[in-house]
C-alpha cells in the first residue's frame, strides 16, 4: 500500500523548494539591476573642456623719454585691462604727463595735461586687488583715492618692489594689472628727473614728461624694440680757420 503521507510530504517539499527558487530569482533580478545602476552612476563624468584663458594684451607707451612696452594681464584683471585699453584706443592718454614722480617708489601719470589740469574721465571701476598680482618693480597698477573703487584713468608704475601696496588698507590694496616687459630704462629715466612743487602738488617733474601715444599692439614687442631716447650730442662748432695771408 503506497505511503500516502510520505508522498504528500515529498510533493509538499518539492513545491516549497520550487516556490523559494522562484522567489529568489524574482528578488535577485532587481537587486542586480540596482547594483548595475549604482555601478553606472559611479562611472567618472566626461571631462569638461576648460574655458579659454584671456590672452595678454601688449601695449606700447611712447613718452618724451622713450617707449616702454607693457604686458597687461587680461585673465587676472579683466575689468582693469578693458578699462585701460578703452582709454588707450580713445586716445585719452595722448598728451597727458607723468605728473608725480618719486624715484624710489613709483611714477604716476595718465590724468593731467602739461598745465597740470586734470582731464575728465569716465566712471570709476571695481578694484581688482585680490587677483594675486603684486606691486613689484615694473608692475603697473591703478592709482586711486582712499576709496577702494575709485580708480578711473590714472596709473602708476612701480620703480621698486612695493610690498606695502599689496596690503589692504581701508578695505583694499592697489590693483596691479600688468607689467613692463621692455623699457625699464625709460621708467628709470623718468624716475631720475628733478621734481618740485606745481599748482599745489608735490613731486612734480620740473621737466615735462609727456605721454605722446599709447598703442595696443598685435603681439609682444620685438626683441630690438626701441626704448630709451638718447639725447643728441650738441653740435661741435667747426674750428675757426686762420685767414689766408
Amino acid at each position: 500500500m503506497p505511503n500516502i503521507a510520505l508522498n504528500n510530504r515529498r510533493r509538499l517539499f518539492a513545491g516549497t523548494a520550487l516556490f523559494f527558487s522562484a522567489l529568489l530569482v524574482a528578488i535577485s533580478v532587481p537587486l542586480f539591476a540596482h547594483e548595475s545602476a549604482k555601478q553606472e552612476s559611479a562611472k567618472p563624468a566626461a571631462p569638461v573642456a576648460a574655458a579659454p584663458c584671456a590672452a595678454p594684451v601688449f601695449v606700447a607707451m611712447t613718452t618724451t623719454k622713450g617707449t616702454l612696452y607693457l604686458e597687461l594681464n587680461a585673465e587676472k584683471a579683466p575689468i582693469t585691462v578693458a578699462n585701460f585699453v578703452a582709454y588707450a584706443k580713445d586716445g585719452y592718454y595722448n598728451g597727458t604727463i607723468f605728473h608725480r614722480v618719486i624715484k624710489s617708489f613709483m611714477i604716476q601719470g595718465g590724468g593731467h595735461t602739461a598745465d597740470m589740469a586734470e582731464k575728465t574721465h569716465k566712471a570709476p571701476i571695481k578694484n581688482e586687488w585680490t587677483n594675486c598680482l603684486t606691486n613689484d618693480r615694473g608692475a603697473i597698477a591703478m592709482a586711486r583715492t582712499n576709496e577702494p573703487d575709485s580708480a578711473a584713468a590714472q596709473f602708476f608704475i612701480n620703480t621698486v618692489d612695493n610690498k606695502m601696496l599689496d596690503v589692504p588698507r581701508g578695505g583694499a590694496a592697489y590693483a596691479v594689472f600688468g607689467k613692463v616687459v621692455t623699457g625699464m630704462d625709460v621708467v628709470d629715466a623718468i624716475a631720475a628727473v628733478a621734481v618740485g612743487q606745481s599748482k599745489g602738488m608735490g613731486d612734480v617733474p620740473k621737466e615735462t614728461i609727456t605721454i605722446t601715444k599709447v598703442e595696443v599692439l598685435s603681439g609682444p614687442p620685438a626683441a630690438d624694440a626701441p626704448t630709451l631716447l638718447v639725447p643728441a650730442a650738441p653740435a661741435v662748432p667747426a674750428p675757426a680757420t686762420s685767414p689766408t695771408p
